[in-house]
């Protein structure tokens, strides 16, 4: 095992499970304001762009602050940030339910980005050196299932308490989530045994040179860009494409088709076992095949049951991308790791930021195809990318 062990043996099982509802949770509050932006609107009489400020302000201190928290931790300590945030995260989202202004909204809404992003690229970080490697591959993919399902979850949680209760009151709830979540980290989660270095910014320095320089890393992170980039723009598009005539979906049936895609990401607590019999890159480029196979039929056949069932095949292919492509940036980052995997989560959601605004140019063309066709091309030449990837040291299986 890592030299930054545990002092003792931990339950491993129990670890992941933790991992993965904290991952959900937190994670969460990146996609509980898509369904309150309506209400929002109505409530302090906006525009709709100027309502969507409250997802993308979230959205832009999440991607900073993930820069800030990996490096930091290597300082403090893994489960020491992760506490840190969730203290902040807990206070900022309870003091939303209590506020009367959008412009201290989206302020409170910029804290918890920031404050959230204490929990992915060191949750990542400490799994690649805590975990064994036997069980490494299933902690990040099961984790990563938390990570994906929070989009839907999310959704589901502000449209649930905002009728039942009321938008304030969805971050009330979201709040003593938090606060649960934070006395399990600390009572459940064990400290990792680590060498703290001192604060030297030639060290730092020199630590961002080596990410920076290294090509295979370079090529991971091109992908990287390419994940939720693809995954928020294909969800707008199905959302955007089946409101409409001929399909007309409601609200509730449109929730109802794309929380299908929970069936796609039922494959990703496997991919550790996938990593084991095919290779971790082997795996990267079959999902990447199937998120192809999903884009492409989605543009080429405009039905609903075409759109349902390659939804869920799309899905599944970045399932098992995502994984995959954590387990190659820690991999591959080693002494590093910290400072990559920050940077792969900070390039990962500023795809998600910048995904929106492509997708609302793509579907101005009125063509329903175009969007689905020009994401299967992005994510084909994503797979010829992944294919330019070396791991020192490792041999494909496949």
């Amino acid at each position: 095992m890592n030299t930054n062990l545990l002092i003792r043996e931990p339950n491993y099982t129990r670890l992941i499970a933790l991992l993965f509802w904290s991952g959900l949770i937190v994670l969460s509050s990146l996609y509980v304001s898509v369904p309150l932006i309506p209400t929002i609107t109505q409530s302090f009489h906006l525009s709709s762009e100027k309502a969507a400020v409250l997802g993308s302000s979230f959205s832009l201190f999440y991607a900073i602050g993930c820069l800030i928290h990996g490096p930091i931790s290597d300082w403090l300590g893994r489960k020491a940030v992760i506490s840190i945030g969730l203290a902040v995260l807990s206070l900022a989202t309870l003091s939303v339910g209590f506020i009367s202004s959008f412009n201290l909204l989206i302020f409170l809404r910029c804290v918890q980005g920031i404050a959230a992003a204490a929990f992915s690229p060191v949750a990542l970080t400490y799994i690649g050196e805590v975990f064994p490697s036997s069980k490494r591959g299933t902690a990040i993919g099961v984790v990563s299932t938390g990570f994906l399902m929070a989009g839907i979850v999310g959704q589901l949680w502000g449209s649930f308490f905002t009728d039942l209760l009321g938008w304030h009151q969805v971050f009330v709830v979201l709040g003593f989530a938090y606060l649960l979540t934070l006395g399990l980290i600390i009572t459940l989660l064990p400290r990792e045994k680590m060498d703290r270095p001192s604060w030297n910014a030639r060290t730092y320095a020199k630590q961002w040179k080596q990410v920076w320089s290294n090509p295979n890393l370079l090529l991971c992170y091109g992908i990287t860009a390419l994940i939720l980039f693809c995954f928020v723009g294909m969800y707008t598009v199905l959302g955007t494409v089946l409101e409409k005539a001929p399909f007309g979906l409601s609200s509730i049936q449109l929730f109802g088709v794309r929380a299908l895609g929970i069936i796609g990401m039922l494959i990703c607590p496997f991919a550790g076992n996938l990593f084991g019999k095919w290779g971790t890159l082997p795996t990267l480029r079959i999902g990447l095949t199937l998120a192809i196979v999903g884009l492409a039929s989605m543009g080429l056949v405009q039905q609903l049951s075409s759109y349902m069932l390659m939804s869920v095949v799309f899905v599944g292919g970045i399932s098992l991308v995502v994984p995959a492509i954590i387990s190659l940036v820690g991999e591959i980052g080693s002494r590093n790791r910290a400072i990559a995997t920050s940077m792969y989560t900070f390039v990962l959601f500023a795809g998600a930021g910048v995904s929106p605004l492509a997708t609302a140019r793509l579907l101005k063309s009125g063509i329903a195809s175009l969007p689905f066709l020009t994401f299967a091309v992005m994510m084909g030449l994503g797979l010829i990318t992944a294919m330019f990837i070396k791991v020192p040291g490792a041999t494909d299986k496949l």
